[in-house]
């Protein structure tokens, strides 16, 4: 039955409309015995209670011989209930009582006697009166009762009222009708809703959705799934892009580890093969041979140290740097590299020195792997400028080229982590993971990098990240 009801939206209403029509009901009954009820010893009464009690109150009185009596379970009903009781003669003068307080008269005028029947409650009770006729004698009695009860009487043209009684019972048997109707049409309504946004869900599991119209009611809804099935939609492309990449970088990286390997095997298997040469060239093929065994080492270096940056296991050590003078000593050392001996790099920088807290080792990578790359993928005669200064609160290091520069399409890519540029065709060398360790390491110090460039105008990547950090 449970699942019975989960399934089908249309009974779920059914029964929520039910219980809201008991809840109605119950409400309703209970405000009118909230409103229309007393508590009389014996429990909850309606109001009106008083005056029935009251009429009836006559069964208990008798005639002995022109004197008034009252029978003995009249009298105990009155003591139990909390009662008292006057009785008046025709002239109006008091000929019994029983637990009258005090303040009332002991005789009343017609007038007063007349009024009585619409009285109010006042000190401490609510009087009804009623006429007792016995052996051709008639006696008014009052009873007092401890109760504010509201007494109101409702006049009205009996005969307009009859006329107009079946007329409202047919109006509420249309009501109740109007109503029953309107529940089904509801139903069916937020049926085919729920049943539209579930399809709605299903398809975009199964990649087939098409877009809803954002209107009505459910327009949010419409519009959140709408929503959903675009990042779905993007986030499978991005995946697409990303296994596509993975796998031509797993086709380069493998093309470019055949490529020393090539060289080493080659070399070594003349100098195994014997008889050895002279010593001239062994010493050249064992230069050729570590030339491109310590190549492979360093892309096997930029693949390990990717993957602990992306996992966290790489330890972060900061320490107090002295920024300008780091940079020089990392420009100084680039530059007694034989392989950029003869390429122009300049530093400049607005400030004498500052301290910042960063892992030298890391941040060394990071750089370096940023000046390698505008050097090493841009003609001979291109100029590469490092520039610091303060912004703010933030370090900004700039890493500019006027070089080829890049497009659209690259800077979009350009710190993806199996991605190659365009220009590594004609130099393959590198395991495409430079720019994206570059970042890793910055994103690691708290800090941003950005890329700006165009075609034929040369390349800049800005850095910025905190002065102090944690």
């Amino acid at each position: 039955m449970e699942n019975r009801v989960r399934r089908n939206p249309f009974l779920r209403i059914i029964i929520l409309v039910s219980i809201l029509l008991l809840v109605t009901a119950t409400v309703a009954i209970g405000m009118f015995y909230y409103i229309f009820g007393i508590n009389e010893p014996e429990g909850l009464s309606l109001a009106s209670w008083p005056e029935r009690f009251t009429d009836n109150f006559s069964l208990w009185m008798a005639n002995d011989n022109g004197n008034i009596s009252i029978e003995e379970i009249g009298l105990e009903y009155l003591d139990e209930y909390g009662l008292w009781l006057q009785v008046i003669d025709e002239a109006g003068q008091e000929v019994f009582c029983h637990n009258k307080p005090e303040g009332y008269p002991v005789s009343y005028t017609a007038s007063e006697l007349l009024s009585l029947p619409a009285s109010a409650y006042e000190q401490g009770n609510t009087v009804f009166v009623n006429h007792y006729e016995g052996s051709g004698e008639t006696w008014s009695y009052l009873i007092g009762f401890p109760y504010a009860i509201g007494k109101h009487m409702i006049y009205y043209n009996g005969e307009n009222v009859g006329r107009l009684s079946p007329v409202f019972r047919m109006a509420i048997l249309f009501l109740l009708c109007a109503v029953i109707l309107f529940v089904v049409y509801y139903g069916f309504w937020l049926t085919g809703h729920l049943g539209r946004i579930t399809k709605g869900i299903g398809d975009i599991s199964l990649r087939a959705y098409a877009p809803l119209s954002e209107r009505g009611v459910f327009r949010e809804i419409y519009g959140a799934l709408n929503k959903m099935d675009q990042e779905v939609r993007h986030s499978d492309k991005v995946q697409r892009d990303t296994e596509r990449v993975r796998s031509e970088w797993i086709a380069n990286i493998t093309h470019d580890l055949k490529t020393p390997l090539s060289p080493i095997k080659g070399y070594a298997e003349l100098l195994a093969a014997g008889p050895l040469p002279d010593r001239d060239a062994v010493q050249e093929y064992a230069a050729i041979i570590l030339k491109n065994a310590d190549y492979t080492e360093r892309m096997m270096d930029d693949l390990k140290l990717t993957y602990q940056l992306d996992s966290g296991a790489l330890p972060y050590r900061p320490q107090t740097v002295y920024l300008v003078r780091f940079l020089k000593e990392l420009i100084i050392d680039i530059v007694n590299d034989p392989a950029f001996t003869d390429r122009s790099i300049e530093f400049e920088s607005n400030i004498k020195e500052i301290k910042v807290q960063l892992d030298p080792d890391l941040f060394r990578r990071a750089i370096n792997n940023l000046i390698i790359n505008a050097l090493t993928h841009n003609p001979p005669e291109t100029e590469v400028t490092i520039c610091v200064n303060i912004v703010k609160t933030e370090v900004c290091i700039n890493v500019s080229d006027n070089g080829t520069g890049m497009s659209d399409a690259e800077q979009s890519e350009l710190f993806e982590r199996y991605y190659r540029g365009t220009s590594t065709k004609e130099k393959p060398e590198g395991s495409g993971l430079g720019l994206a360790i570059a970042k890793q390491i910055i994103t690691l110090h708290g800090g941003t990098i950005a890329v700006k460039s165009r075609q034929g105008e040369g390349t800049q990547f800005i850095i910025h990240f905190p002065l102090e950090q944690r």
